[in-house]
């Protein structure tokens, strides 16, 4: 089956086309979201898909919203297309396996992001400061090495092509309200204990990631995109080792490519060749493969 691009479904409203979702106003209280083949990195989407990326996004979403549903409830009302509006079954071949039904809830206006290993942005913070988002941390930390405690670390929403920016709880808890900050942190908290338990299990060390929450009639919803390897770092515990930087399932296999070319980080983005494309899709399908235990029928 062809590579998702883009969807160009007419009957209902495009409200938005991010780096990877496309999403439809279904009526005013459900949304259709898509999620596509495209690439994005460095926050420039790139000109060519990676064949399946979407549909083993979407899944491993499923697959962990389904996991926590005890934790908190989310917005899935619908994952098959025979259960979709009508007028949207004539895009079976473009929906199937990628898209959902979903309530409209009112994101929250933060990233929830979770720290449980000292990597990325958070060791170049820690380097300078000895903190993270506001919390100190022991001297002596190598890179990549597990945190005693998983942190919390919010972050801004930018806007497409800007870059979102960490802040501490206290802001945080300025835009959210300090009871609702507070409820958002230990669920986060709770979601990614459990999913990182998990995935050490199946051979994946899940060592950060965000997550999106919503309001919908005064009740906390989980919401978007939940533990893949767009949202996370995924490493492979086999021959894991702090004090480097580690090989991973997640974007940054394709992420060194583009450093290895010179790309600038700045639009217009290079075309994609095939090996690269290729060997990107593989390690999306491999990921899936290790947490779910099964692959994904493409």
């Amino acid at each position: 089956m062809a590579a998702v691009l883009e969807t160009n479904i007419t009957e209902y409203p495009l409200i938005s086309r991010g780096k990877v979702r496309d999403i439809y106003e279904i009526d005013a209280d459900t949304l259709l979201l898509v999620t596509t083949d495209r690439i994005s990195a460095f926050d420039v989407v790139m000109p060519d898909p990676i064949e399946d990326k979407g549909k083993v996004l979407n899944q491993i979403t499923l697959f962990w919203m389904k996991m926590m549903e005890d934790l908190v409830p989310n917005h899935i009302l619908a994952t098959n297309v025979d259960d979709y509006p009508e007028p949207l079954r004539k895009y079976r071949d473009q929906l199937q396996d990628r898209s959902v039904l979903a309530k409209k809830a009112k994101p929250l206006p933060i990233e929830c992001i979770v720290r449980g290993f000292i990597t990325g942005s958070g060791w170049s913070d820690y380097q300078k400061t000895g903190e993270v988002c506001g919390h100190k941390l022991p001297e002596g930390l190598k890179e990549s090495e597990m945190l005693e405690k998983a942190l919390f670390t919010p972050s801004t929403k930018a806007d497409l092509g800007e870059h979102d920016e960490n802040i501490t709880l206290d802001k945080a808890a300025d835009l959210l309200g300090e009871e609702m900050m507070r409820k958002v942190e230990k669920l986060a908290l709770s979601i990614y204990t459990r999913a990182r338990d998990y995935a050490k299990q199946r051979g994946i060390l899940i060592a950060d990631t965000k997550f999106e929450f919503g309001i919908l009639d005064g009740e906390l919803l989980f919401i978007d995109e939940a533990l893949t390897p767009d949202s996370s770092r995924f490493w492979p515990e086999e021959g894991y080792a702090p004090g480097k930087s580690q090989p991973s399932f997640d974007k940054q296999y394709f992420r060194d490519w583009l450093v290895e070319i010179g790309f600038n980080k700045q639009p217009p983005a290079p075309h994609v060749p095939e090996d690269i494309a290729a060997r990107t899709r593989e390690k999306y399908l491999e990921a899936y493969k290790l947490l779910t235990g099964e692959d994904l029928k493409v």
